[in-house]
């Protein structure tokens, strides 16, 4: 049994921030945690624009506080989100995240990132195995 809260992980090498500082990301769970998935509390700042696009990775996403736009780089659809709103990437959508006041949401990705990953020019994240 894992059991770890947000406070714990606050200023450890599981609490990233973007290099623009427009979100961070608390780490719950990770790869090396070895269950499948990883698990997220993700913060995004009022006015900012975020383009993401996780080629390698399924991501859920459930908005607990805040409201903003999600678009879908593929198709320019628009969506307006609120707490209580969920979006599921599973084709690897491109898309950005423009939120109107900031957005505290609770993010799984599959399969789990390790906690290394780093955004490229193009908001990918690569895929880091991580050992049996």
């Amino acid at each position: 049994m894992i059991v770890r809260t947000t406070a714990e992980i606050t200023g450890t090498d599981r609490d990233v921030t973007s290099e623009d500082g427009n979100w961070r990301s608390k780490r719950i769970v990770l790869g090396g945690d070895k269950v499948g998935f990883s698990f997220h509390e993700t913060t995004i700042k009022a006015g900012s624009i975020n383009e993401f696009h996780y080629a390698n990775h399924i991501e859920a996403v459930w908005l607990i506080e805040g409201t903003g736009k999600l678009v879908d780089l593929d198709n320019d659809k628009v969506y307006e989100l609120g707490p209580g709103s969920m979006y599921l990437l599973n084709g690897h959508d491109r898309h950005r995240v423009e939120p109107e006041t900031e957005m505290r949401m609770l993010c799984v990705f599959n399969p789990p990132v390790t906690g290394r990953e780093v955004h490229d020019e193009n908001g990918v994240y690569p895929l880091i195995e991580v050992p049996a």
